[in-house]
């Protein structure tokens, strides 16, 4: 084995640690995935984590400067075909070969980067965090599922956009204490978070739901290779976004909900036989 394939295998174990250490949730869909899709889908998540962290968590540090610097070191990455940073290192493989365009990433980047400076989103502002800060995500991932065949990707790709965004607007509604009280960001527009009730709560329902459902309809389309895993994903988030409609709006802006691991693994075990026998 040559040195940079022994580079290359550093890095892919870099971004597996990464995605089991900070999401057992997202490394447990990632699991139900073929073999031969779960280290670029790692490879996307470490990439996701690291840019994510840089604006959330790094408070004691310069954020702003960081994340400039991450944002050069990931072009440059792509570019050059190699970066020392090794989460780098994976994702930029997985661009190359699954031709990830550039457009998604900057999207993606540029998305996070709001982050460290606005608060409050207006509809069209909301609309554009989300595509960046998730729909492209679904994007990418997709674009390893379907191996190269533009055809397929084209025809999933609003239905992969759909799911991205239910699975952040869900994200906003778990996080709504730590995204306003810690951070002071409000992510919906229209809603007072210091007076939030069940009505503002119906409406932001209403959005998921409508995001579901068409998500639903392109798992049902995915490659047998990608399905399940997808498909992990969707019943667990479906179940977090169950709870959260039978928890009332004031104790959803207290804590934060959750999904027991006793209630997880029964969703696997369901979400298996659903797939198992073409049930979906």
């Amino acid at each position: 084995m040559d040195q940079k394939r022994i580079f290359d295998k550093v890095s892919i174990k870099c971004s597996r640690l990464t995605t089991k250490t900070y999401s057992t949730s997202f490394s447990l869909g990632v699991r139900c995935l073929q073999k031969e899709l779960r280290d670029p889908i790692y490879a996307i998540y470490g990439f996701v984590r690291f840019a994510d962290e840089i604006v959330d968590t790094f408070h004691d540090y310069n954020k702003a400067e960081l994340f400039v610097r991450f944002q050069e070191e990931t072009h440059r990455s792509i570019t050059d075909g190699i970066s020392l940073n090794p989460i780098l290192n994976s994702f930029q493989a997985v661009v190359h070969t699954y031709k990830i365009e550039r457009e998604l990433i900057d999207q993606f980047l540029m998305s996070m980067e709001t982050d460290l400076h606005k608060k409050n989103y207006d509809e069209e502002g909301l609309k554009d965090y989300i595509l960046g800060s998730a729909e492209v995500v679904g994007l990418m991932c997709l674009r390893v599922f379907c191996k190269g065949d533009v055809a397929m990707y084209l025809r999933l790709k609003p239905f992969a956009m759909s799911l991205g965004s239910a699975f952040q607007k869900i994200n906003f509604l778990r996080d709504l204490n730590a995204d306003y009280l810690g951070m002071g960001r409000t992510y919906f527009p229209g809603v007072d978070i210091a007076s939030f009730d069940d009505v503002s709560k119906e409406q932001i329902e209403k959005s998921i739901k409508t995001d579901f459902d068409a998500g639903y309809k392109g798992i049902k389309q995915l490659p047998r290779s990608a399905r399940f895993g997808v498909y992990v994903a969707y019943v667990y988030y479906l179940a977090l976004f169950r709870k959260i409609q039978n928890t009332p709006s004031a104790h959803v802006l207290k804590s934060r909900i959750r999904i027991r691991k006793r209630h997880k693994a029964r969703l696997l075990a369901y979400s298996y036989l659903k797939c198992q026998f073409n049930m979906l």
